[in-house]
């Protein structure tokens, strides 16, 4: 099956690469340096999501050229743009740095451009595009605020990425079954590397792509009429973590865009569990969420609101996690 082929490519890209991309990192000196929002201790290779960024577009252009995705071929190929402008754009920052200026001019405009290209080629209205942009934009820098403990990023990309798949086959897309099993398999094969060896991170460059890769995917599939629930539920716990955080640091006159450990999931390192341990618990929230938006979205009003209110209930249950755990391991 040319699915298969698709993914495996994407897998086994991604999970290969390393070997030849780390020695470069290493002597171009791409290192994480600890700093206030570290969960590390140490000095790390950072950049790796190169070889993500890698695997995860070589299985969309793999796709086109297969003629796995038939029809609606033209967004497979904005969705490839998006995702390599981002991932590029990361990769600078990892290697040179960029201004926090020039940064989020940036993500606008791969945002402003990706989501014009999408309602032009899908004739949706103009309207829609600072909508979209502001979506892909601030999804990028959501991706990159929680990418701080080992396997977050790697297991969000798979989470994510396999929801937004079993969507397009629900909502009969086969270019979003696709983006999100080929997105999917990516950021499992990085997880061997992160979670094993503990000793590479995504970077901006990796972040970027996470970002990129599930808001302009969510974008295109809103834009597909694809049901909201499928697409906003799998991300809700992301969302929430960040935006509460920042709200949080807003309102103490703090400095909202300085370096921290504030996150709901620093809190619960803070409280002792593991960077595994935690990231497996945002997973699982994440899936929870995830899950129910799956198997109620569109089966009547009743059926929704109960999802709305057991979404409500797990953010509410995973905001309240640190407190909860860190009553548990004084105990």
């Amino acid at each position: 099956m040319l699915l298969v082929l698709c993914v495996a490519v994407a897998f086994f890209a991604s999970l290969l690469l390393p070997f030849l991309f780390i020695p470069l990192l290493r002597r171009l000196g791409v290192l994480d340096v600890p700093n206030e929002r570290s969960s590390h201790s140490t000095v790390v290779i950072r950049g790796v999501g190169v070889t993500v960024a890698a695997g995860l577009l070589a299985g969309l252009v793999l796709s086109l050229l297969t003629g796995v995705v038939a029809v609606d071929r033209s967004i497979v190929a904005i969705l490839i743009a998006i995702i390599g402008l981002a991932s590029l754009l990361g990769w600078i920052e990892d290697w040179r740095g960029v201004s926090v200026r020039a940064r989020a001019g940036s993500q606008v405009l791969i945002g402003l451009a990706g989501t014009a290209a999408l309602a032009w080629t899908m004739e949706q209205s103009w309207w829609w595009v600072p909508v979209g942009a502001l979506a892909i934009a601030g999804y990028i820098n959501v991706a990159n605020f929680m990418d701080g403990i080992n396997g977050i990023s790697g297991l969000h990309g798979v989470s994510v990425g396999a929801l937004y798949s079993v969507s397009g086959v629900l909502s009969d897309h086969m270019w979003l079954t696709v983006a999100g099993a080929v997105t999917a398999a990516a950021f499992a094969a990085f997880l061997p590397w992160n979670l094993g060896r503990g000793q590479v991170f995504l970077g901006d460059v990796g972040s970027y792509l996470l970002g990129a890769a599930i808001a302009g995917t969510a974008v295109a599939a809103f834009l597909a009429g694809v049901y909201i629930e499928y697409l906003l539920f799998p991300i809700l716990i992301y969302l929430v973590d960040t935006f509460s955080t920042l709200l949080r640091r807003v309102r103490r006159g703090e400095r909202w865009y300085t370096a921290h450990r504030q996150h709901v999931y620093q809190r619960l390192t803070d409280c002792g569990l593991s960077h595994i341990q935690v990231s497996l618990f945002v997973t699982a929230c994440t899936l929870a969420v995830g899950g129910t938006g799956l198997l109620t979205a569109g089966a009547g009003a009743g059926a929704t609101s109960a999802g709305v209110l057991f979404a409500v209930a797990v953010v509410v249950f995973y905001l309240s996690s640190p407190r909860l755990f860190a009553r548990r391991y004084v105990a």
